[in-house]
């Protein structure tokens, strides 16, 4: 492949840039030789180093052919050969959701190859001017990036513009938490629930709502008081109603954990499966298995995540506590348990992070009384320490 660098001109005659001429090798079904026009951003240098590279990137079959599809037909090819086989069913859900409903309607007509950063941008503007919400604006932006990487790794774009425009920036929302006597007022208002012990579970361990929904007996060791994470729900929504419901392994390594269950815990965990037993003998049902869920209907059958998340919801605003959601008890046990003291890599561990620094980045606002915790401790390490002789003597001369 040759090329050649030339300067663009007005129509006054004005030097108004640099512009790279590839002459591609000739088409094998017209038989006539190609030229690919590409405009530089930047001086004669930014031209010679671009045109180098792509000198390169052709000679070793890396340079895209120039083509004329729309970003919708790409991305639409990208959802049926990409995500659906290869990502979880949730998550292809979630790119084909965004696809249409944010992005195809306001950059689908453009052509895959002339897609440019400002295009990129003005979307993301037009959103939140719309009033969706800056972490919505953000998936947005990491679907786009996922597709136009793809699009570079499969030969198809040259590279992958969403690199050349900001990450839109999310706010760190403020932690809702629950006190030890929130925490307390909330479990008495639930035992007139059919949720109790669910809701008991979620407080005393941090598990994920889809993790809870996924639990089976046989996960579960009463004897050892522990359990194990191996497994999470998700829930669909444009599929039919009997496809809705699955199970998938955890999302990582660390996900899989097994968490020590606290005395309590366990007796709510056996009180449970009792009340289960009596209820499945009264009704001629099968005993329960170990693939059985802990948590489920009399039947057997699986809870829907909306309807616990709605029940939380509600039970909480009875009891005051409006901003505290199903989730806030994963945080509240974290943040109860950090303010007393327990190692953050227990912590972590116990909630399945893939790291120690996700946790404290997350439970930052403990770290202070921690920090402050340690010095006292430091001080009553190092300094030197009364003995019982200088109380003896302090006494005498107080009486004195």
């Amino acid at each position: 492949m040759k090329g050649r660098i030339i300067k663009r001109v007005n129509k006054d005659g004005k030097f108004i840039g640099y512009s790279i001429v590839l002459n591609l090798p000739r088409d094998g079904v017209t038989g006539k030789y190609k030229q690919r026009w590409i405009k530089v951003d930047g001086n004669k240098d930014v031209a010679e180093k671009l045109m180098a590279k792509l000198t390169t990137d052709y000679e070793n079959g890396l340079l895209a052919k120039p083509g004329k599809g729309s970003t919708a037909d790409y991305l639409k090819l990208w959802l049926a050969d990409y995500c659906k086989p290869n990502l979880s069913p949730r998550t292809y859900e979630l790119y084909s959701y965004i696809c249409t409903k944010h992005i195809l309607p306001s950059l689908g007509r453009i052509v895959l190859t002339e897609l440019k950063p400002q295009h990129l941008q003005h979307l993301y503007t037009q959103k939140k001017e719309l009033g969706l919400s800056p972490r919505s604006v953000q998936l947005i932006h990491g679907t786009l990036n996922k597709a136009l990487k793809n699009a570079v790794k499969i030969g198809v774009l040259n590279r992958n513009i969403v690199q050349a425009v900001d990450r839109p920036r999310v706010e760190r929302s403020e932690m809702h938490t629950m006190s030890e006597e929130d925490v307390q007022k909330f479990l008495e208002a639930a035992k007139s629930t059919d949720y109790y012990h669910l809701f008991f579970t979620a407080l005393m361990t941090g598990m994920r709502r889809g993790e809870l929904l996924a639990l089976t007996w046989g996960n579960v060791d009463l004897l050892l008081c522990h359990l194990s994470v191996t497994r999470s729900m998700q829930y669909l929504h444009n599929v039919p109603v009997k496809d809705r419901i699955s199970f998938k392994d955890t999302k990582s390594v660390k996900s899989r954990r097994l968490i020590s269950l606290s005395p309590s815990t366990a007796i709510i965990l056996t009180e449970l499966k009792e009340k289960q037993d009596i209820l499945r003998k009264s009704l001629g049902l099968p005993e329960i298995t170990d693939n059985d869920l802990v948590f489920a209907h009399f039947d057997g059958k699986p809870l829907l995540p909306e309807s616990i998340s709605h029940a939380w919801k509600k039970l909480a605003r009875q009891c005051g506590l409006n901003d505290i959601h199903l989730h806030s008890a994963r945080h509240s046990m974290a943040t109860l348990m950090l303010s007393q003291n327990t190692h953050p890599k227990v912590v972590s561990e116990r909630l399945g992070h893939s790291g120690i620094e996700i946790t404290l980045n997350l439970y930052s606002h403990i770290v202070p009384g921690m920090q402050q915790a340690a010095a006292t401790k430091l001080d009553n390490i190092l300094l030197p320490k009364e003995t019982k002789i200088d109380k003896e003597l302090k006494e005498i001369t107080g009486r004195l």
